[in-house]
């Protein structure tokens, strides 16, 4: 049975595709809404002291809202190919506001938790706005604007933690909320007067829509290795992370959580290199860009495990150099990914990108779980061993499909 309707909209986008201020408006809701995934990291211990809760009660605070994103992604990210995604972003923009103007005046940890939660299930409109900017571009120009809209998404991650924790360090862990649910307010203001409306491909009730999926991964090998191999990618990538400040403060360094953050500057010179990759995925084809950032990826980790027989100074150097080629190298390959799975079918394409994303998610958190034990039992060269090993099996994933795609012409 088919399940999408294929409309002239969305067979015959705009030439051009989007201007660059719409690409830059997008990567700016991109950025402004995953960062709201990691704001609450850095500010638990300040959130602690004037909530008066437990650690314990706390640590529910990340962990509701990363799975309030997860099962965003799963439930509602789907509706983007029966509604409107115009519509959808600007409604989820501002529940998302509203949640974080709630977070920002919660009088007790039970408010906090109730909106961590809203927060996670509506950030997911970051996944909405990659989806509208594929369908808004041709496929020459595809992998260049999913790329920096990319961007602007990466950028969030890797700097939402530094922007948070020195706001919260000034002006308190509320005055982080509160001007997150500013921007977010502003975003909704300006997305309606610029962005689209984006007709819908199917007309599947709710219920097939997500019984679809299944269908999706069966029907389409691509999709099932696309997922698979940045689940790979995304379990070194998160138990690096993860780990990171930890090994940081054992001998020899004895560095704080500061220092740890600064990595994360090293990190956003990958992702602002990352459009690179979806230029050269129009060029050349998605499949050759995966190949090229899986081998990044696990040549940046395995680097990391000579660092030990450095000097302190030289083996932060070696890290930090590791983590751009990583990071480049992780980002780079999701683009393509992205670039490859839009590309089986247009009538689906929210639904491909749940499937892709559910699967990185994933990967982030069996990372995350595996880097702290096998630091704590194993020690630093027991995680780059680790994420190296799983970026090796991403690259022989993508080594064992069909062949690189063609290129295609150049816009």
């Amino acid at each position: 049975m088919t399940t999408s309707i294929r409309t002239a909209h969305d067979e015959l986008p705009a030439p051009e595709g989007p201007s660059p201020s719409l690409v830059a408006l997008l990567a700016s809701v991109c950025g402004l809404a995953v960062a709201t995934l990691y704001y609450s990291q850095p500010m638990l211990a300040v959130m602690g002291a004037g909530l008066r809760a437990s650690d314990r009660a706390l640590g529910l605070v990340p962990m509701l809202t990363q799975l309030g994103y997860a099962l965003g992604i799963l439930l509602l990210a789907p509706l983007g190919d029966r509604v409107d995604r115009r519509r959808i972003v600007i409604i989820k923009a501002a529940v998302l506001s509203a949640a974080l103007l709630g977070s920002a005046l919660a009088p007790d940890i039970g408010v906090l938790l109730g909106a961590s939660l809203v927060v996670g299930l509506t950030a997911t409109l970051a996944q909405d706005v990659v989806s509208a900017s594929a369908s808004l571009t041709p496929e020459a120009r595809r992998g260049r604007v999913v790329g920096a809209v990319m961007t602007g998404l990466l950028m969030g991650v890797l700097l939402s933690r530094v922007v948070s924790g020195l706001v919260a360090e000034r002006y308190g862990w509320r005055a982080m909320y509160a001007a997150a649910a500013v921007s977010l307010a502003a975003v909704v203001v300006l997305a309606w007067r610029a962005m689209p409306s984006i007709r819908s491909t199917t007309s599947l009730p709710y219920g097939a829509l997500l019984r679809s999926i299944t269908g999706l991964w069966r029907d389409h090998p691509a999709l099932r290795r696309a997922a698979m191999a940045q689940g790979l990618l995304a379990v070194g990538f998160s138990a690096f992370w993860s780990s990171l400040a930890l090994m940081l403060h054992r001998a020899p360094f004895h560095l704080g959580s500061a220092v740890a953050g600064a990595f994360g500057v090293a990190g956003a010179v990958g992702a602002i290199a990352a459009p690179m990759a979806g230029r050269l995925a129009d060029r050349r084809g998605p499949e050759l860009v995966t190949r090229l950032g899986s081998s990044l990826a696990a040549v940046s980790f395995g680097a990391m495990a000579f660092a030990p027989l450095l000097a302190p100074r030289a083996q932060l150097g070696l890290i930090a150099a590791s983590v751009v080629g990583f990071d480049l190298g992780v980002q780079a390959t999701l683009i393509a990914h992205q670039t490859l799975v839009y590309g089986l079918d247009p009538g689906a394409r929210s639904r491909l990108n749940a499937v892709l994303f559910v699967g990185m998610f994933a990967g982030m958190s069996a990372g995350a779980g595996l880097g702290s034990v096998l630091l704590a039992q194993w020690g630093w060269l027991a995680v780059t061993l680790l994420a190296t090993l799983t970026s090796v099996g991403a690259l022989l994933l993508r080594l064992g499909s069909d062949g690189i795609t063609a290129p295609r012409a150049a816009a």
